[in-house]
């Protein structure tokens, strides 16, 4: 049975329960099925040996999650080679696709989350009410342990963009 986690989240203000657990720094990342652009199924082993930002969003076409993704987009373009950054929504592919496209998105990795909700269970996004996912930020090791977390308790806002990316650069937090 999937952790119900009860007014964790909000959105516009109103309580959000969130389905599986509250992964914290230290514990080792979960696995997880999703399904990229192309269609084709993408697990966390898929970015083995590599440091992995993944950013959270509840849907490309509105307007915080397009500036989030948009920033991480950019930020990625800055980033060594061996740092991959992932956007993961319920988004369907074609419109993960058409959005970068449209924006022209070339550094993140558009993820989603559609078919099995893998990755909300496993990672404790997954809005029960919405079948959505909440905007949280996850930062995985090369050794598949967490190393940083953010769940944006209102989903309507922004995370913290500089302590994620700080939180990335850093070689002693590995």
């Amino acid at each position: 049975m999937v952790q119900e986690r009860k007014d964790v989240a909000t959105f516009q203000g109103g309580p959000l329960t969130l389905m599986g657990p509250e992964l914290k720094v230290g514990d080792k990342a979960p696995d997880f099925k999703l399904i990229d652009t192309s269609l084709k199924p993408v697990m966390l082993a898929s970015s083995k040996g590599k440091t992995r930002l993944i950013s959270v969003v509840p849907s490309i076409d509105t307007p915080v999650c397009d500036l989030q993704t948009k920033r991480f987009n950019q930020e990625a373009s800055k980033l060594p080679g061996d740092i991959v950054v992932l956007t993961v929504s319920m988004d369907l592919p074609f419109a993960q696709s058409r959005w970068c496209g449209a924006v022209g998105a070339d550094k993140v990795q558009m993820l989603s989350d559609y078919q099995e909700h893998s990755f909300g269970a496993a990672y404790g996004v997954l809005i029960k009410e919405l079948k959505l996912l909440s905007r949280a930020i996850f930062i995985v090791s090369p050794n598949d342990k967490i190393r940083y977390v953010e769940y944006v308790k209102e989903i309507t806002q922004h995370p913290d963009y500089d302590k994620a990316l700080g939180a990335l650069k850093c070689k002693s937090c590995a």
